[in-house]
């Protein structure tokens, strides 16, 4: 049985805690064994080199350098890594090595929450098989991402409300090789009742569970 460690804290604009437990729900679905923890501490013990998934549900906070190299390492080596939204995008945003093996950080969402088009770009890849093209409701995310990701779902922006984002098409979901470990993550999610929505649901629950160890 895979094994997931899900971690939350941070901002609680974001309720990582509810949010977490969602994802927990979702990876029981696919038989992993999960714990869900508070305690930031976890970044430097033992367990994460046990574990077969990473999912950090943190907006902010800080992890010590040592820590961020280390889990750039058990990455590098096997360990899953994914998340989404503001949970993995701004996760010890001032930490180099861990924006480096995320693959992504989040800089803007123009216009807070609104309604925008989510575009299917990879079909008949395995997260997204079946999911047609959809209207979302959230905050769309404008994103610096790594290059080396490979994109699986985009927005574009209509500069409505930022002329500089017009005609901009940003990743929604991506999914990334980092040495032998995988790493998944969704720009979908900025609270827990988006959980509810059933394609949001479907790509975070493939996609945490192609990015685990296998």
């Amino acid at each position: 049985m895979r094994k997931a460690i899900i971690v939350w804290g941070g901002w609680s604009g974001h309720e990582p805690e509810a949010c977490a437990h969602r994802v927990g729900d979702l990876l029981q679905e696919d038989g992993f064994a999960v714990e869900v923890t508070g305690d930031l501490g976890i970044f430097g013990s033992a367990a994460i080199a046990t574990a077969d998934l990473l999912v950090p549900v943190i907006t902010g906070e800080k992890i010590e350098k040592a820590h961020a190299n280390a889990l750039v390492e058990a990455v590098r080596g096997g360990l899953g890594l994914g998340g989404h939204h503001g949970a993995l995008a701004t996760s010890f945003k001032e930490s180099a090595p861990f924006r480096y093996v995320s693959g992504v950080t989040w800089v803007a969402h123009p216009g807070n929450i609104i309604d925008f088009r989510v575009n299917v770009t990879r079909q008949h890849d395995p997260v997204m098989e079946g999911i047609p093209d959809f209207d979302y409701r959230s905050e769309q995310y404008y994103l610096h991402y790594d290059p080396s990701v490979e994109i699986l779902a985009t927005t574009s922006f209509s500069g409505e409300y930022d002329a500089a984002a017009r005609n901009v098409t940003m990743p929604v979901a991506f999914k990334r090789q980092f040495g032998s470990g995988r790493v998944f993550y969704s720009a979908l999610g900025h609270v827990e009742s988006e959980f509810d929505h059933p394609y949001m649901r479907l790509i975070l629950r493939r996609g945490l569970s192609w990015a685990a160890r296998s």
